[in-house]
């Protein structure tokens, strides 16, 4: 059964969830290395459906693929690596759009009336 998201959803919120769902099971989360592995494979997952949707023909009987659900599944494994390792996403986040929004905030080129 798909469950429709809130919406807004925060990082929090997805993160206590997958941890509900994990939590329910005796194996818990991954170990880390792991957890890396499931990362890699999902990133060629994404690489996939865009190799697909640029050019590359599927092989016969290969799904072109679903970009919003490979993206999601990189997203579930790179929540569970954060759970399993006492991380706050949203915190790693802000701060990551902080080094952004400072470091690279004349490094392209503006849109005409936009921006700083």
């Amino acid at each position: 059964m798909v469950q429709t998201p809130p919406a807004s959803l925060t990082f929090a919120d997805a993160s206590a969830r997958v941890d509900a769902y994990i939590s329910q099971f005796k194996e818990g989360y991954f170990p880390p290395l792991l957890l890396m592995a499931r990362l890699t494979e999902e990133a060629g997952e994404v690489a996939r459906v865009l190799a697909h949707e640029n050019g590359k023909t599927p092989k016969p009987g290969e799904d072109a693929g679903d970009l919003e659900l490979e993206l999601a599944d990189l997203l579930f494994v790179m929540m569970c690596m954060a759970n399993e390792r006492g991380i706050s996403l949203e915190r790693g986040f802000a701060r990551m759009m902080d080094k952004v929004e400072t470091r690279d905030a004349n490094r392209w080129t503006r849109k005409d009336g936009e921006g700083a």
